[in-house]
């Protein structure tokens, strides 16, 4: 069976609109006050109002660019995290399917519950028995 391509989910398409809208108005705001201030000689309103929403798109372009980065280390982590998880699994699923075939002491086969005839209680018949440790067959008679 051949490997297929298994690329983790990548969260972040909308979060990359938005850091790209942001740097396309951060280029703006940053254009128009260059533009401004090298054609106009003392300090205006315009430049002000350019100056400040060239900061403001550029912080905003920056924290998103950092949150999506964020989000998709996080998304390989988890996507690492769960093909770890699911080769755990197999490896100690082929290996309890394998006990028999390799021998005893081999393999650390999964913990299962007692049945009823293995189950000791360690009790004599006169014994009292707690309530939470009463099977059906105690609580009866």
């Amino acid at each position: 069976m051949p490997e297929q391509d298994r690329s983790p989910h990548r969260p972040g398409a909308v979060s990359l609109f938005f850091v790209a809208k942001a740097g396309v108005f951060a280029a703006g705001f940053w254009i128009w006050l260059l533009v401004l201030v090298l054609t106009q000689d003392g300090a205006t309103g315009a430049q002000v109002l350019a100056a400040a929403g060239a900061t403001t798109t550029t912080l905003v372009g920056v924290v998103l660019g950092a949150r999506l980065a964020l989000q998709r280390n996080a998304a390989l982590r988890h996507a690492d995290l769960k093909r770890l998880l699911v080769d755990i699994s197999w490896n100690a699923f082929a290996a309890a399917g394998n006990a028999e075939t390799t021998g005893p002491g081999t393999v650390v086969p999964f913990p299962t519950r007692p049945g009823e005839h293995e189950r000791g209680t360690g009790r004599g018949p006169g014994d009292r028995v707690p309530v939470r440790d009463r099977r059906d067959d105690d609580r009866r008679s």
